[in-house]
């Protein structure tokens, strides 16, 4: 027996078995070897939306929930957030080692010039309904780029996969902003490659009649800061829809649009247009506290505040409250700002909410900001999948280069029906469906 393992009795047989423990971790596998007979399959572990599974290893983004750490490869996202541009991030988190200034030349070259995307993007672009959510037709546009590049789907040569990589960091926001342009019926703005990532970006969403776009310096480092803060989250469900899409050795562009629709759902993507629905119903910082009194007795739920995996401040929000601040002096105050304020004060205050360590996450200030610049709510979740593209290709990339990743193929628990009979349509009970 080593100190490194888990020894477990199986009360059905009366067997013991050692388990190794690695990294602070069992293998769900070492668990098949307890059977009660032969025709016994093995033990299985439960995990309803793997709470506690660790689905890979993985040397990307690191995150103590308890103490609120978020590191990139290592380094503080404070430190990232402070000192590096998105574009510098995306490429520490793809190759594991902050640039070179040659390195970083030759990276924002190519990204830069593989903005552009074919003519014919346009075209179906143009076919979505004038209603159409910016985060549905990002998704189909996302997807349907595998189309114009079909060399994509040969994966396993790291040349390939490379310049899939640098076309996909460097087109996600031309989608995004198409999508946008689509929605108001606005001819769409193309890429200027005199300007930053975000600063591109923001001229193909706003730029009218103009001959130059020049980007608000304020505006575009606040872009810059959130880029960074939503790069990668670990295995979110974004990031594992593209894992195990992925998993299949389907192309990135099919993979990444997995990621894309798990972030439309609202309980990921869009839990900062939850918060400013909830501030917005709330209506005075004076309602707060009557507001606070219905989320504790149930009535009511508390938006922004809580993490699946945080039970400290969400570091990623401690960022962005100093970057509303500065956003708020060039645009004009945000109303629901002071409601927001107050429930925060109070909440961090009452026993209730600490106790149950429900602090405020990333989502609770960042549609603040983003309705701030001027976007709409439909367009939250696109500014998230932007730069969580860096994440998601990180992590795709990592599992297809990992031995011991196959296609994902999870357990279930039958629990369902046994062997039964068929019966002729004529002969069923018309109430229970069955032989009467």
């Amino acid at each position: 027996m080593t100190a490194s393992s888990l020894t477990v009795t199986d009360n059905r047989t009366g067997k013991s078995y050692e388990i190794p423990i690695t990294n602070g971790a069992i293998r769900a596998m070492d668990l098949r070897q307890m059977r009660t007979g032969p025709e016994d399959f093995g033990l299985l572990a439960y995990d309803p939306a793997f709470t506690n599974t660790a689905s890979c290893i993985s040397r990307i983004t690191e995150i103590d929930g308890d103490r609120g750490i978020l590191r990139y490869r290592g380094y503080p996202i404070e430190e990232l957030a402070e000192r590096s541009n998105y574009l510098e991030v995306a490429y520490l988190i793809l190759n594991g080692e902050l640039p070179t200034i040659a390195q970083m030349d030759e990276w924002v070259y190519e990204v830069t010039h593989h903005t552009w995307v074919h003519e014919n993007v346009k075209k179906f672009m143009d076919g979505f309904h004038h209603d159409a959510h910016a985060m549905g037709m990002l998704c189909s546009a996302v997807a349907a780029l595998s189309t114009f590049y079909p060399e994509a789907k040969n994966g396993g040569d790291p040349g390939t996969r490379k310049l899939q990589i640098v076309r996909l960091v460097a087109k996600m926001p031309t989608l995004a902003a198409f999508a946008y342009r689509h929605s108001l019926g606005m001819p769409y703005a193309y890429p200027d490659n005199d300007l930053s990532y975000t600063g591109n970006f923001l001229n193909m969403l706003f730029k009218t009649t103009e001959v130059k776009y020049q980007p608000n310096a304020t505006l575009e480092r606040a872009l810059e800061v959130l880029f960074i803060l939503h790069a990668d989250h670990e295995q979110n469900c974004s990031t594992n829809a593209v894992r195990s899409v992925g998993s299949s050795q389907v192309d990135p562009y099919c993979a990444l649009a997995g990621g894309v629709a798990a972030l439309y759902g609202p309980l990921h993507g869009g839990a900062n247009e939850a918060v400013l629905r909830m501030l917005a119903e709330i209506g005075s910082k004076d309602h707060v506290p009557a507001f606070i009194k219905e989320v504790k007795s149930g009535k009511d739920k508390l938006m922004g505040f809580g993490h699946r995996v945080y039970k400290n401040y969400d570091p990623r929000a401690t960022i962005i409250k100093r970057m509303a601040d500065e956003v708020f002096e060039v645009t004009r105050p945000n109303p629901l700002l002071p409601i927001a304020l107050e429930l925060e004060r109070i909440a961090l205050q009452d026993d209730y909410f600490v106790s149950r360590k429900l602090y405020p996450n990333v989502d609770f200030y960042s549609g603040l900001i983003y309705q701030a610049m001027g976007f709409p709510v439909e367009m939250f979740p696109v500014l998230f999948a932007i730069p969580r593209t860096s994440g998601w290709l990180a992590q795709w990339q990592e599992m297809r280069n990992d031995p011991e990743q196959k296609i994902a193929r999870p357990r279930q628990l039958y629990l369902g029906a046994g062997k039964r009979s068929y019966v002729e349509i004529g002969k069923r009970d018309e109430e229970s469906g069955t032989d009467g």
